[in-house]
């Protein structure tokens, strides 16, 4: 048996202008990001209860709410795109998963979704493209 081990976020609001929508066309309440990184199952599965053993999240997260804060983009997927570049400066991350929706899409009902996932091999080649 091979050890896998993930970290999840779900459904954090972020604080972002996406989007240009005409005058009868329903405006996002907010969008949502899942997020799902793979780590080493020796940052989950420790020897002992210290920090200095595991992933710390909070300055990805952190960052991931200051990127969505800068402007206006035309796309979800540029902001996932972003995203992506900023997963890839964390050595720690293996693979990440990562989903952005927005809310309502019609009648104040209704996500709509884009979805990247990315394998070791393709952060590796965001950390150090040619």
């Amino acid at each position: 048996m091979t050890a896998t081990s993930t970290i999840e976020l779900r459904d954090m609001i972020l604080p972002t202008d996406i989007g240009t929508y005409g005058p009868d066309e329903p405006v996002p309440d907010h969008h949502l990001l899942d997020l799902t990184l793979s780590v080493a199952p020796a940052r989950v599965l420790i020897p002992n209860d210290e920090m200095d053993h595991v992933f710390d999240y909070d300055p990805l997260i952190a960052a991931v709410q200051t990127l969505a804060k800068t402007g206006h983009r035309e796309t979800q997927e540029w902001l996932i795109t972003q995203i992506a570049q900023l997963c890839a400066t964390f050595d720690d991350i293996q693979g990440v998963d990562i989903c952005l929706r927005k809310f309502p899409v019609a009648h104040a009902s209704g996500t709509l979704g884009v979805r990247l996932t990315l394998q070791q091999d393709d952060l590796t080649a965001l950390r150090h493209p040619q």
